[in-house]
């Protein structure tokens, strides 16, 4: 139709709620289904997080609040960072989102002009180029190869910064790889960022609390001090505490940037749900002895997928420090035939044909701006994914 914006003609729906829709129209069909395409915990929300939200319910908590964020979630957030991260942050500082997705689009939209480049680490989450395209700005990929654990090196990004850089988006541990920088691989990023003062950084630290064996989570601002009055912490209650369905994200930052963004919110959706602001309260104050044993679930399905992946023939799938994804590589598969006589010429052929013929559902590595691979969500049952590592072996044997 041609009354629609010619900005969206810029960007392209979601690959990742894409898949997992097609799964579930296959699943509503009659087909034995195993969707690997969900980047949300199997976990429910621990009990003392809904019954704060029930409490906020009953003692009428159900009015608008402040456009980004309640005073007491404000606190919340402020004693957080000081306590994981070691960064200092007052309420005015603080925006509160519907989701950590909202967060790093208000900051785009608060301040990205035409021509303004900001530069993404590939494989990247599937949102952040769109996002920063429907903003007006200029994506700028800087690809990460399975060589290199999927982490981009200092020298390539002071190759990428321009003089219309304007962000760095940062995302550790990552979706899709679940690779995570170390202190020391992320000082070498930061000195590159303190030698280019018109570099603002935005990190996705959605994945916190998710790491695994020795690797220790650590954020740009808090590595480097001197990036802290042009960072934008993000971060939220979605993965680690799961709700996903809460739609609470949250960031600290520097107060103009905070004031920038609180307007375009205000001008958009307005306040996050009050029932959810009041829980994520309780999801950030109250007691986080749930997190480990989480954590040696994920750990113990990152090991078992890995493994098993790794016998499939053609597939290369490396150990991840992180989030709950692997991110393999199929580049023994290309140019194979699949044994319904698909050939595969890339990644997304890979994944409909997987989908098609087994019933295992993933997400394609273009969508994440690296090929030739495909992502897996091993955030569901050992025993869902080992059917599901079992058939795409076969799958993978069955290639000619």
């Amino acid at each position: 139709m041609t009354f629609l914006s010619a900005t969206l003609d810029r960007v392209k729906p979601s690959p990742t709620i894409a898949v997992t829709t097609k799964a579930a129209e296959l699943k509503a069909a009659g087909r034995d289904v195993i969707g690997l395409g969900a980047g949300e915990p199997d976990f429910d929300t621990p009990e003392n997080i809904k019954d704060a939200a029930r409490a906020a319910i009953a003692e009428g908590k159900t009015k608008y609040t402040a456009v980004d964020g309640i005073p007491e979630l404000k606190d919340a957030i402020c004693a957080k960072f000081r306590r994981d991260n070691a960064l200092d942050y007052s309420p005015s500082q603080i925006t509160v989102g519907t989701g950590g997705k909202q967060v790093l689009y208000n900051a785009f939209m608060a301040t990205l002009n035409a021509g303004d480049e900001v530069i993404i680490p590939a494989p990247y989450w599937v949102s952040y180029p769109d996002m920063v395209l429907l903003a007006g700005g200029t994506p700028v990929p800087v690809e990460a190869t399975l060589e290199a654990n999927f982490k981009i090196t200092a020298k390539q990004l002071e190759t990428a910064i321009t003089p219309k850089t304007k962000w760095f988006l940062f995302n550790s541990p990552s979706n899709p790889t679940g690779a995570g920088y170390s202190w020391s691989e992320l000082k070498e990023l930061t000195d590159v960022l303190m030698r280019n003062p018109h570099v603002w950084v935005m990190t996705d630290d959605m994945y916190e609390h998710l790491a695994y064996g020795n690797f220790k989570f650590c954020t740009p601002a808090q590595v480097e001090p001197g990036l802290y009055d042009r960072t934008l912490t993000v971060n939220g209650v979605s993965k680690a505490y799961a709700m996903t369905g809460w739609r609470i994200g949250y960031a600290g930052g520097p107060e103009q940037l905070i004031k920038a963004m609180r307007k375009v919110q205000s001008q958009s959706t307005s306040n996050p749900c009050s029932i959810s602001q009041y829980a994520a309260v309780e999801a950030l104050n109250g007691t986080q002895d749930f997190l480990k044993p989480n954590n040696v679930t994920f750990e113990r399905r990152r090991d078992l997928v890995v493994d098993m992946l790794n016998q499939a023939p053609g597939i290369i799938c490396p150990k991840p420090e992180g989030a709950f994804y692997v991110y393999p590589s199929i580049a023994g598969c290309i140019g194979k035939t699949s044994a319904a006589g698909v050939l595969i010429d890339n990644d997304e052929t890979f994944a409909t044909a997987l989908l098609e013929e087994t019933g295992v559902a993933v997400v394609f590595g273009a969508a994440f701006g690296l090929s030739p691979n495909f992502r897996v969500s091993y955030a569901t049952s050992d025993e869902a994914l080992k059917e599901a590592c079992q058939r795409i072996i076969t799958f993978c044997e069955g290639l000619a």
